[in-house]
Formats: C-alpha cells, sequence, structure tokens
C-alpha cells in the first residue's frame, strides 16, 4: 500500500470511522448552526461599508473611491447574483463568510487527509469551528475571514506541493496592510527553499494593491487613508492617524490585555509545539513544522503591524479583529499537543486549561460575541471612553461580562449554546480523563513511596535496637528493667 493512502495515516477499523463520521457530523452541524440558527449582521460596520460599495458597483457600475479593499467582497457576486433570484442578497452575503470558512476547512482536509493522521486533522477543523475567534467574524461580512482563509490555505497547498500563492496574494491584497506579514513570510520560505524567486509572490501581491489603488483612486499610492484617525478619548496616545501608536504599548495590548490580547483569544499560541510537531513524520514530503513556521510568521508580522496602528484594537469588535489568522496556528497546537500527550502533569494541565479558556473564546464568540461588553462600557460613560474599561479592564472584556451580567437569548442561540457545550464536553473528556488518570497514578506512586519509606524506617530503628541489645549483652552490661517491668516481677 502507497505511503500516501488513508491507511498510512490512521486506522480504518469500526471503531475509527465511526469516531471520524461523528467528527465530521459535529463540523457540519455546527456550520449548520452558525449559518442558520445565529443572527448575522451585515450592514454594521466595516462590512456594512463593503457591502454598499459592492452593490454600487454591480448595480450603477459606480466604483468606489473609499479606503476598504473590494477584491474579497467582489468573491461574493455569485451569492449577490442569486439572491436577486431567491430570497434576497442581503441574506445570501451575510453568510459570505461562513461559507468561506467552510470552503477553507474541506480544502484542509482534502489537502492533508494523507499526509496527517486524519484524528489530528479533524481535531485541528473541530478546535477551528468552535474553540477559535472565527466563530464571531462568521457572523459579519467583514474582510478579516477572507484574509485568513486564503493565506491558510495557499499556505496548506504549498506545504502539501501544489500552487497556493494565488490564494495567498489575494487574501493579502484584500487586506494590504498584511503586506509587511507577506514579506515576513515570503522571506522564510526564501531561506528554507533557497529559492530567490519566491520573492516574485510578494511583488504581485504588491502590484495588485497598487493597481487597485490606481483603479479606485487615480493613483497607486492613494491608500484611502489619508488622514484617518480616531477620535480623541482619554488614552493618551488617541487622536492621531496612522501608524502612530507606540510599539511598546502596542505589543503588551496585543498580546496581554484582558479585552484583545491573544494570550486570551487565542492561548495555543502560547504553548511550545516543536518537539512534538517535529515528531510527526513527513508523508509525502508534507511538513508540519514548516507549516507552522509559515503560520507563526505570517502571524509576527501582523502584531509588529498592527502594534503601531492607531487603532490597534479593531474598536468594538470581538478580541484583537486584525489578528485573526493567529487563531490558525493556535488551534493546530493544540491539536497536536491533545494528538501527543506529555508525560508531564504540569504541561497537560496547562493544555486542558488552553483548550478549556480557547472553548470558552469559540462558544461565547459565537452566541455572545462583543454586544455585551459594549452595551456595559458604552452606554455609562459615551462612545469616547470606552477603551479603558473594555481593553482592559477583566470585568468588562468581552469574555467575562456575559457571566456577569445575564443576556437574553434568542432560541437560536439557546440551541447553539446547547450544542456547543456538547462538542466543548466531547473535546474536553479525553484529555481530562488522561490528566485524571496521571494525577491518580502519580498520587498512588507518591503514597507508595511515603509507605516504603515508613517501612524502610522502622526497619532501620528496630536494626540499631538490635544492635545496641547485642552490644550490650557482648560487653558484660545489663540493661535495667523498666519500672513496668519491675512491677510485673514483684
Amino acid at each position: 500500500m502507497s505511503s500516501t493512502t488513508g491507511h498510512s495515516v490512521d486506522s480504518d477499523g469500526p471503531e475509527s470511522r465511526a469516531i471520524a463520521r461523528l467528527e465530521i457530523g459535529l463540523i457540519v452541524g455546527g456550520l449548520a448552526g452558525m449559518t442558520f440558527l445565529l443572527p448575522h449582521q451585515l450592514l454594521w460596520g466595516d462590512g456594512g461599508v463593503r457591502y454598499v460599495h459592492l452593490w454600487e458597483l454591480l448595480v450603477a457600475g459606480h466604483l468606489s473611491e473609499e479606503k476598504y479593499s473590494l477584491i474579497g467582497s467582489l468573491f461574493s457576486t455569485p451569492l449577490w447574483l442569486l439572491g436577486m433570484v431567491y430570497q434576497s442578497p442581503e441574506w445570501w452575503c451575510e453568510k459570505y463568510n461562513t461559507l468561506v470558512f467552510a470552503a477553507g476547512l474541506f480544502i484542509f482536509y482534502w489537502m492533508l487527509r494523507n499526509h496527517v493522521p486524519r484524528s489530528l486533522l479533524r481535531r485541528f477543523l473541530l478546535l477551528l469551528t468552535f474553540a477559535s475567534m472565527f466563530s464571531n467574524h462568521l457572523l459579519f461580512y467583514w474582510g478579516e475571514v477572507f484574509t485568513a482563509v486564503m493565506v491558510g490555505t495557499g499556505t496548506v497547498c504549498l506545504i502539501a506541493k501544489r500552487r497556493g500563492w494565488t490564494a495567498i496574494v489575494l487574501g493579502v491584497a484584500n487586506t494590504p496592510a498584511t503586506l509587511p506579514a507577506m514579506m515576513l513570510l515570503t522571506a522564510e520560505r526564501i531561506w528554507a527553499m533557497r529559492r530567490l524567486r519566491l520573492a516574485l509572490a510578494f511583488f504581485a501581491a504588491a502590484a495588485v494593491v497598487l493597481l487597485e489603488s490606481w483603479v479606485r483612486r487615480g493613483s497607486p499610492f492613494e491608500t484611502g487613508y489619508g488622514d484617518d484617525r480616531g477620535p480623541e478619548t482619554i488614552m493618551p496616545f488617541s487622536g492621531h492617524p496612522g501608524l502612530s501608536y507606540p510599539i511598546f504599548f502596542g505589543l503588551l495590548s496585543l498580546t496581554l490585555s484582558f479585552g484583545k490580547g491573544l494570550l486570551f483569544f487565542a492561548p495555543g499560541l502560547f504553548l511550545p509545539v516543536r518537539r512534538r510537531l517535529a515528531a510527526f513524520p513527513g508523508r509525502a514530503g508534507v511538513d508540519l513544522n514548516a507549516l507552522y513556521r509559515m503560520w507563526i510568521t505570517f502571524v509576527v508580522g501582523l502584531i509588529l503591524l498592527y502594534s503601531t496602528y492607531w487603532s490597534w484594537s479593531g474598536s468594538t469588535f470581538y478580541g484583537p479583529r486584525y489578528l485573526l489568522f493567529a487563531s490558525l496556528p493556535a488551534c493546530l497546537v493544540l491539536a497536536v499537543r491533545l494528538h501527543r500527550q506529555d508525560t508531564s502533569i504540569l504541561a497537560n494541565t496547562i493544555t486542558v486549561l488552553a483548550l478549556g479558556l480557547s472553548l470558552w473564546v469559540g462558544l461565547n464568540g459565537a452566541v455572545f460575541g462583543d454586544a455585551p461588553a459594549r452595551d456595559v462600557c458604552l452606554e455609562p460613560t459615551g462612545p469616547f471612553f470606552e477603551a479603558p474599561l473594555c481593553y482592559y479592564t477583566p470585568e468588562f472584556s468581552a469574555l467575562w461580562v456575559p457571566l456577569i451580567h445575564a443576556q437574553e437569548l434568542t432560541t437560536g442561540q439557546f440551541v447553539y449554546l446547547l450544542y456547543g457545550l456538547w462538542v466543548a464536553f466531547y473535546l474536553m473528556t479525553p484529555p481530562l480523563l488522561a490528566l485524571a488518570t496521571q494525577l491518580l497514578a502519580r498520587a498512588r506512586f507518591l503514597a507508595k513511596n511515603a509507605r516504603d519509606d515508613r517501612d524502610k524506617t522502622s526497619l532501620r530503628a528496630a536494626s540499631a535496637m538490635e544492635g545496641r541489645c547485642q552490644l550490650a549483652t557482648r560487653s558484660g552490661i545489663v540493661i535495667a528493667p523498666s519500672h513496668d517491668r519491675l512491677d510485673e516481677v514483684r
């Protein structure tokens, strides 16, 4: 049998096939729930602006000069046209990001199914669906999903020895601010492959960005952002345009803040995994370690750029909006650590905690999102003073507000919440049982050692007493009996 067949990757026994069907069914059920049970918001924020620009182009032939790229939105044109026949363009386009995400999951599975253990691959897809920031982004028409999925699938295609640079170029061109991240990604590939011509991919992405600016705004260097800035607030560096935020504070906020930090919204990103990745034998040239390096390199580029952006936080959006791509390596790390558990109790405990937090990030993002935090932060103090509360205070973080202030749910949200909790139970049970087994084994080991130590101590004491008695007898010394013994003699 060829080493690239499914038999070499996973066992195909009845139990394995049943688990595979169950897990694929859970993923499909989650996507269906996101599509039809959860409320979508098409016309909110950047997503609404992108949709209006698409509408103007398709209806009036007017090409907007605004700052947001139309590349990702143009791919939703078939849905818009379908809406002219059935339902409405809005009904279809509000589900666009969910469909893009579903297509990305399919490509991930199809490209890697014969190259990595399928149980690991399914767990990775389950985590992306239920334990990542994607669950909230899929409810809107914003552009981050298209960019993250295109770059993610493109890098997977590269690892599988397929053509993937086109997808990466389109994804990056849809969010021009990701060009520095692509530059780092391209540099990493040039270093790893020793092929300087790979730099052409970066230049292609830059060319697409410049071309769109030229066509829409009359100059390849006119980005549309210009003097774009936020209002002056209590925050000391607010009100400045462009890349004006101090990188030191930006890095701290994007990694450690309670309301926007990757440590809380993508905890798997901070766990070590290289040793486990290296243990996976490459099949047909597929190297998971190389994929991880590419993803981490891209994330580093995003963090460095957005740490200096005046709107580093993404404003009133669930978690670090611009760092959605970080969900990919974070979920891969968790999937690998769950697939290959450590012998260390501490390491497995950290994995379980990161998994539990990630599941809450996904479930909370799908059901509650950022709306509860916006209500708490904006209504009492006005729209210009929400940052210190929503970004840095634990009680007002979007992650924890729903636990403090009860929210009224729709029927669909309640059904999805129950479904998500069941999936969370399914994912959490095996590592918890394994950890409990480890803890029980360690407790038994310590108890046995304690008993052995007591027995050895007693034996040494008895041996020492016997030695003293023998020494006294040989020397002619009579050991005086105790008072109790004298009473018995009398």
